[in-house]
């Protein structure tokens, strides 16, 4: 009985530990790190960091008007998006990147859903039953997370903050989580 409880909690401390590992350098939030380069500029352009350390990082998270957004570095390109999941707002910055028919694509951490980083279409995968032999295929739901503009001007980082006159589905949990701080691991 003893073995059982020593097992169950080492099992316990591994996987806070990996989930620490997994959720530490990559998911930097430099609205409190030591560059405290968050900031708006006189074009309208939000500096969200400094391209270097959005390199080594591979993504953050900053506040864009007030709305959660997480810039990945992938492949060369920076891309920018709503940080939660169009689906049921999921953390998009846990996520991981895939290459899914030629596109780099994140999957969010909850529900699995598909997203493109390029133009944030809704991926899945479906068959065609009127077929001989169906075979899955991927197919766009459309356009559902918004994506913001990326903009690289000496050394630093901005986004575009989102023009509201055009709708995505991501818009409910960006409002929604606007101005809760931190919550990107809450469900």
């Amino acid at each position: 009985m003893l073995d059982l409880v020593i097992l169950s909690l080492h099992f316990v401390i591994c996987f806070i530990i990996s989930l620490v590992i997994w959720c530490g350098p990559k998911d930097v939030d430099l609205r409190t790190s030591s560059t405290g380069t968050v900031g708006m500029e006189s074009d309208g352009l939000i500096l969200v960091g400094k391209e270097d350390d959005i390199k080594r990082s591979r993504r953050v998270t900053a506040k864009v008007n007030g709305r959660e957004v997480v810039v990945f570095y992938h492949e060369g390109k920076f891309h920018a998006m709503d940080s939660r999941c169009y689906h049921e707002g999921g953390p998009l910055c846990l996520g991981e990147i895939e290459d899914i028919n030629g596109q780099a694509c994140i999957i969010c951490p909850w529900h699995k859903f598909v997203i493109t980083l390029e133009t944030g279409e809704g991926l899945y995968e479906g068959i065609n039953p009127l077929e001989p032999s169906p075979t899955p295929q991927w197919q766009s739901k459309g356009v559902k997370q918004r994506i913001h503009k990326v903009t690289i001007d000496n050394g630093n980082v901005y986004v575009t903050p989102p023009d509201l006159s055009v709708s995505f589905d991501s818009d409910y949990f960006a409002d929604k989580y606007k101005n809760s701080g931190d919550l990107a691991m809450e469900k």
